[in-house]
């Protein structure tokens, strides 16, 4: 039978080969046919199979070109001088690499002729990205925070990645505010700062004060041209990976354009303001309904005067949540502030559709109050009832040191292509969580005063590279028993461990899985998001 195979032309051979049919699994197929019709019916039914791959690409193709047409229809004008901005900064970005190559080769000793400049790597694409603006800021960003589908050097060196830009003039973001409220500023608001609070990549937030009730809000207003520089640089992205799936088809068993169909949809939904405000008033409805608004909040939204590219909110007054000194003069106990935090956040999980996925220091606040501010809920995560089952169990091993039940736990999460030899996969995570308990825990705090005690920054030392060097050193092993995570395990693992940085500067005693009075052991997650509650495990 296989050299009967070997006798097919090699047109149909190679159709049969695009679809992953080898010699042997083909010869099998057709092992029940009579031996005096074999070489006919292969024959035969090779033909049809590769009549019918030939039908399905030029469907595939035309359904593509349809894709591109209506995406370029889409993109407008604006594309074409991405296109120019791209080169540029591809021309500037390989300039410096090459001016950097030739001075590393002009140092090395002449008798080195084996030298060779090696391609560029995870370095100058971050610089790149950087030099192209907003949307690959936020790419670069993504990378970072998404281990389970990028290798570990590019995750590694996006941590790099700058979402801080110069300022646009105020006369521009006014310019904005005006447009899209459609009233004059001195009807809604007593007062605007002309100094921006922050800006990013895609936005700038400004300091106000609301007309008639004075209330101090904040102003975070959407850059101009940002929303179409945006969709014009992710819909040249999307059509790229769909143009390579097409060329390479085995990109789509790695969903390819899903995958960048999912980045395009996550960072268009960054720039409507709109979709924030309605994360920011779930949590609030979250705090009302749970009776936690004692111990946490998140800024009122002002509907008045917010719209997809202005969002006006309460302004809340604090301290970051490393800020031990500060944080002393405000509350009798951190850990109770701390566990507060933790029990709102877990909380968020079960009963919530989405979470907050962005819990770094600066997002945390201790209000004057004593009460957790929660802020900026412009990146959220969703977790399937599946995914958070087995994160349950993964939870409880780490605090039990049960290295085999993490192991299970993993593998119930992830896709694996082959069966996992559970205790080689024990030992390996203890050894990965052994060495991240000896990690360095030093918090360098850095404060700019400002009216009525607020504090700008706060950062951990290192600790952005610790974390992520823990979940990448997690996800790696992972890989090479062939287990593959939902991008959802990375997002939500990388929050648990900036509150495991909190646990220990704050109450480094505490012990957040065994501890009777935080929440996370005692709900589960049912599925119903913001219609029902999660409920008691035992």
């Amino acid at each position: 039978m296989l050299s009967q195979f070997a006798r097919l032309d090699s047109s149909s051979l190679l159709f049969l080969s695009d679809l992953g049919i080898g010699k042997t699994s083909y010869a099998r197929s057709l092992a029940w046919k009579p031996k005096r019709n074999g070489r006919a019916g292969l024959a035969v039914l090779a033909r049809s199979t590769a009549t019918s791959y030939r039908q399905d690409r030029l469907k595939k193709l035309s359904e593509l070109a349809e894709d591109v047409i209506r995406t370029a229809i889409n993109t407008g004008p604006r594309g074409v001088i991405r296109v120019a901005q791209g080169f540029e900064a591809v021309v500037s970005v390989g300039t410096e690499w090459l001016l950097e190559q030739t001075r590393n080769l002009s140092t090395v000793n002449n008798s080195r002729r084996d030298l060779q400049i090696g391609l560029p790597g995870p370095v100058q694409l971050r610089k790149l990205f950087e030099r192209m603006g907003a949307t690959y800021i936020k790419l670069g960003q993504f990378i970072a925070s998404t281990p389970t589908l990028f290798p570990r050097d590019y995750v590694d060196e996006f941590q790099n990645c700058l979402d801080k830009t110069p300022g646009v003039p105020y006369s521009e973001i006014r310019a904005v505010i005006q447009e899209e409220l459609g009233h004059p500023l001195d009807e809604i608001y007593e007062y605007i700062d002309p100094q921006p609070i922050a800006s990013a990549s895609i936005a700038q937030v400004h300091a106000a004060r609301l007309k008639g009730s004075l209330k101090e809000v904040v102003i975070k207003v959407l850059k101009p041209a940002v929303e179409d520089i945006l969709t014009a640089d992710l819909n040249f992205l999307y059509i790229a990976a769909s143009i390579m799936e097409f060329l390479n088809p085995q990109l789509s068993r790695a969903s390819f354009v899903s995958i960048v169909g999912d980045i395009r949809d996550s960072m268009l939904d960054e720039v409507d303001f709109r979709k924030e405000a309605i994360n920011i008033e779930a949590f609030n409805n979250y705090l009302e309904v749970m009776a936690l608004r004692s111990q946490a909040t998140a800024p009122q939204v002002y509907r008045h005067c917010s719209t997809q590219r202005v969002l006006t909110m309460e302004r809340l007054y604090g301290v970051p949540l490393t800020d031990l000194k500060s944080i002393r003069s405000l509350v009798a106990s951190p850990e109770a502030t701390l566990i507060s935090a933790l029990n709102v956040w877990f909380g968020s999980l079960v009963a919530c559709d989405t979470f907050h996925a962005d819990v770094h220091a600066g997002n945390l606040l201790v209000l004057q109050d004593g009460r957790v501010g929660f802020i900026d809920f412009g990146i959220v995560g969703r977790i399937s009832s599946a995914t958070w089952v087995a994160i349950e169990t993964f939870l409880s091993s780490i605090s039990c040191g049960q290295y085999n039940a993490m192991a299970a736990a993993l593998v119930q999460m992830g896709a694996a292509d082959t069966e996992v030899n559970i205790g080689n996969f024990a030992k390996d995570l203890e050894k990965i969580f052994s060495a991240f308990q000896d990690l360095d825990s030093e918090i360098l705090v850095t404060a700019a005063g400002r009216a009525r005690g607020t504090t700008i920054a706060a950062t951990l030392s290192v600790d952005e590279r610790q974390l992520n060097a823990l979940l990448l050193d997690v996800i790696n092993v992972s890989e090479t028993y062939g287990i593959r995570f939902p991008r959802e395990f990375g997002i939500l693992m990388k929050q648990l461990l900036y509150f495991d940085r909190y646990t220990r500067l704050l109450a480094p005693n505490l012990k957040v899985l065994e501890d009777d009075r935080i929440a996370i052991r005692h709900y589960h997650k049912n599925g119903h998001g913001n219609n029902g509650r999660g409920g008691p495990i035992f």
